[in-house]
């Protein structure tokens, strides 16, 4: 089973839109998004395609292979236009191998949550990277509209066991074995 996992839409109906298309293609049964779904935050400038109501469009129709995780830009009122719930964590369990889900702002590659198993998968930090850090595998999906650092815009495939981070033509810039 292949699941997409991306971050960091903030909006963008063009990128949720790409990250959909990229679903199909990528051929994968379930999304995981990892925060900042309609807003872009104070520090961020809007994005192309700024269109909060658009992105929620898009994603109320993938209700039920949609899994989202809360980021520090998300609102309670998001909840209102949207047909699925925002969580504050996640955890997958594949093949044996425990990942942990959150958005990134209150864990990160130096500070890891303490449960956190085999890998650990955030966002937040518009830079996609995979590393190991000791035992455990740790992976930033980066961001789909608003990337930083020089990084490319990407997300993370996680197909079994293996990770890859690829750009938003499929491109792989990384990928490990949990």
């Amino acid at each position: 089973m292949k699941i997409l996992i991306a971050s960091d839409i903030h909006g963008s109906r063009i990128y949720a839109h790409r990250v959909v298309e990229l679903m199909e293609e990528e051929d994968a049964s379930q999304l995981i998004l990892l925060g900042d779904i309609y807003n872009h935050g104070p520090r961020n400038p809007l994005p192309d395609g700024y269109d909060p109501m658009g992105v929620a469009k898009i994603l109320n129709e993938r209700v039920g292979v949609l899994t989202v995780i809360k980021g520090n830009c998300d609102s309670d009122v998001d909840t209102m236009i949207s047909n699925f719930e925002f969580v504050s964590e996640g955890v997958l369990l594949i093949n044996g191998k425990k990942i942990f889900l959150q958005h990134g702002d209150r864990f990160h590659i130096d500070m890891l949550p303490k449960n956190c198993g085999d890998a650990f998968f955030y966002g937040h930090y518009h830079t996609g990277f995979i590393e190991r850090k000791g035992h455990v595998l740790v992976a930033n999906c980066g961001s789909v509209s608003l990337p930083k650092n020089g990084t490319p815009r990407s997300y993370l495939l996680l197909d079994g066991t293996h990770v890859i981070l690829k750009d938003l033509d499929k491109k792989i810039l990384a990928e490990a074995d949990i």
